[in-house]
């Protein structure tokens, strides 16, 4: 996200209270805002639609595909993403920009093939044997396609840095599903919960379309070059393999408590565990500020002494480079501990809201007992987040896989072992040890990464091109005489 902190720092130089409020909303709107604009926009619709009204087993099948749509669209794109963006990145660094629409559209039909693999055989299985009718099934299908694709797209907009025409499109698009519904309802009789999925399916669409456009107004001419695209998958699997970790990871623990005892099978397909999925909804929201700081600190300090590191790399002097070395790593560990000391307050207030206040609307019992322990979980899970980008930075992705890996493993195992063993209020365990084991893996990567950056940084080069072929001479040089007694036959 080079570049933000450009922004950022005109806006929080001018140091008044209006100028903090402006940098914390600019923030906000280039993070998370696209899926608060999701959220309050199918909140507002059911509340003018009625969707209370809704027969419960309708209300909940709307509710479960919504749900699998946002988990399993994020788990289609994520082994592809990180790699296409570092193509893009290496294609407009090399001044390639014909060869961004081939990868685009590579990218794009590797992504749905995977969807589709997995979409295809689960609305057959809803249709058949759930019994759900088919302009539904088609429908939520659709749904689904759809948000995939504003996934991936919003990756190329977001090496484009255009954060702001992201949330722009999202609110066009929301806009637009929120009309819609109120059209399909009053003004056609359709019945509720189908009137709120047809008109996301087609504001995700209309999102998608004006994301493609920009994208093709960024980069209109095609190369057609589509192999080196396929190779990158081949260079930087690691990069695939920790995205997909990652993004795994943060669900599998929802998986494994859908297998308990208390979860909910609806129409003989979708499977939830509405107390645990709830609590873990309150736990996100409850840490989400992290990225919205992590983008700030980061992108106005950090970013700055990156920069100075390179550029002495290039052509400083070796004390300019130790210098600028050090203040590197101190301003890296700054940022780290910056993020978990605003991050722990801010934690810590909206925790004590949400124990004070949501009993009120309801939100009581398990799902209460539930939440504090995911709530820690979920702190220490984006702190990890955090490293695993610095890790980014450093190209360290044996260890971004290693911190993915011990991530995914250990919340797998400790949410098994606290589902069979523990009560509700430990069920969130194995996302705290699963989170902290990330979370030292990757710190003790970037300690590893400080002290050898050196070689890192001057020893991965080779003086000769490497190519396949056959084995060169040994012979490297000749003097002349040598060369006459030779051809004398001496």
């Amino acid at each position: 996200m080079a570049g933000v902190g450009v922004k950022l720092n005109r806006i929080f130089e001018k140091k008044s209270i209006l100028a903090d409020l402006l940098g914390f909303a600019y923030s906000l709107i280039i993070t998370i805002a696209p899926m608060l604009v999701i959220i309050l926009n199918i909140l507002l619709m059911g509340w003018i639609l009625g969707f209370r009204t809704v027969p419960y087993l309708t209300r909940e099948l709307f509710s479960c595909t919504i749900l699998y749509t946002f988990i399993f669209g994020l788990l289609a794109v994520s082994p592809f993403n990180a790699v296409l963006s570092k193509y893009m990145q290496d294609a407009i660094y090399e001044e390639r920009y014909e060869d961004i629409l081939p990868c685009y559209y590579v990218g794009a039909l590797m992504t749905l093939i995977l969807a589709c693999l997995v979409g295809v055989p689960f609305c057959l299985w809803e249709h058949f044997v759930g019994g759900v009718a088919v302009y539904y099934v088609f429908t939520g299908f659709c749904t689904y396609i759809s948000m995939i694709l504003v996934f991936y797209s919003m990756i190329y907009l977001s090496i484009c840095k255009d954060y702001e025409r992201i949330s722009l499109f999202y609110i066009i698009g929301m806009a637009a599903a929120f009309f819609l519904s109120l059209f399909l309802r009053f003004g056609c009789g359709w019945e509720i919960s189908y009137s709120m999925l047809f008109a996301l399916t087609a504001g995700f669409f209309l999102t998608a379309v004006l994301e493609f456009a920009a994208v093709k107004r960024y980069f209109q001419k095609n190369s057609n070059r589509f192999l080196p695209v396929l190779r990158y998958f081949k260079i930087w699997w690691q990069l695939v393999a920790a995205n997909f970790l990652y993004i795994l990871g943060m669900y599998v623990h929802n998986f494994v408590f859908w297998t308990d005892d208390r979860r909910m099978v609806l129409v003989d397909t979708f499977v939830c565990n509405q107390p645990y999925d709830m609590a873990t909804c309150l736990a996100m929201f409850t840490n989400i500020s992290a990225t919205i700081i992590f983008v700030t600190h980061v992108e106005m300090h950090f970013h700055d002494k990156y920069k100075l590191y390179s550029e002495s790399v290039i052509g400083g002097k070796r004390s300019d480079i130790e210098s600028d070395k050090r203040r590197m790593f101190r301003q890296l560990g700054n940022e780290l501990m910056n993020l978990m000391r605003v991050q722990f307050i801010i934690s810590v207030v909206i925790y004590l809201l949400c124990v004070v206040l949501l009993p009120q609307f309801g939100f009581g019992g398990t799902i209460m007992q539930i939440y504090p322990c995911l709530a820690a979980g979920y702190f220490i899970l984006f702190l990890m987040y955090a490293a695993i980008l610095f890790l980014y930075y450093y190209n360290d992705l044996t260890g971004a896989v290693l911190t993915t890996l011990g991530f995914f493993g250990v919340t797998l195992l400790g949410s098994i072992f606290a589902m069979k063993m523990l009560t509700e209020i430990w069920y969130g365990l194995g996302v705290v040890l699963g989170s902290f084991t990330g979370w030292t893996v990757a710190y003790m990567r970037l300690r590893r990464v400080e002290k050898n950056l050196d070689t890192h940084i001057f020893c991965q080069g080779t003086l000769l091109k490497r190519a396949n072929g056959s084995m060169p001479a040994g012979m490297v040089y000749q003097a002349e005489e040598e060369k006459r007694r030779g051809a004398d036959g001496l």
